[in-house]
């Protein structure tokens, strides 16, 4: 079986090909999706789509929308969503994700630097796992679905 894990956050880094490459090397049986991560291709979508907006306010709100068919979608079927903060950047989308896969019930995983603890408590209060780095999303993943059968010797 292969689980779909949803990789939310920033875009700055290489944090997904970390994970990406750490999976492939572990042979897991996972699916990546992510948000569109072109930055300008994302905050751009609304205009290049539907026309132009004179006011930065509407040509956002636009966006956000046409963003959220994607990335509400990739969310509601995904296994698991891991989500990254980073520190150049506020990423309030990516909280704004962190909440909507804890609201529907998914396994939340949160990625960022020990200074950020304090900034994101509510949002590691409701994670399964708090990492630091991409290494320990690819462990846990590969913890997760690992497959071991229980016998009398390994079932406690």
């Amino acid at each position: 079986m292969n689980w779909t894990v949803y990789l939310s956050g920033e875009i700055h880094t290489n944090w997904r090909t970390q994970i990406a490459e750490g999976i492939q090397r572990s042979h897991l049986p996972i699916i990546l999706t992510s948000p569109v991560l072109d930055h300008a291709a994302s905050d751009n979508c609304g205009t290049q789509i539907l026309g132009g907006e004179l006011e930065g306010f509407w040509k956002d709100h636009q966006s956000a929308k046409l963003n959220a068919i994607r990335t509400r979608h990739l969310i509601q079927n995904a296994d698991v969503v891991v989500v990254r903060f980073g520190d150049k950047y506020r990423q309030w989308n990516a909280a704004f994700d962190a909440g909507y896969a804890t609201a529907l019930g998914k396994p939340l995983i949160t990625l960022h630097a020990p200074d950020l603890t304090h900034a994101l408590k509510e949002v590691d209060a409701a994670a399964y796992a708090v990492t630091q780095t991409a290494q320990e999303v690819v462990d846990i993943l590969q913890y997760a679905t690992y497959n071991i059968p229980i016998t009398a010797d390994n079932n406690g």
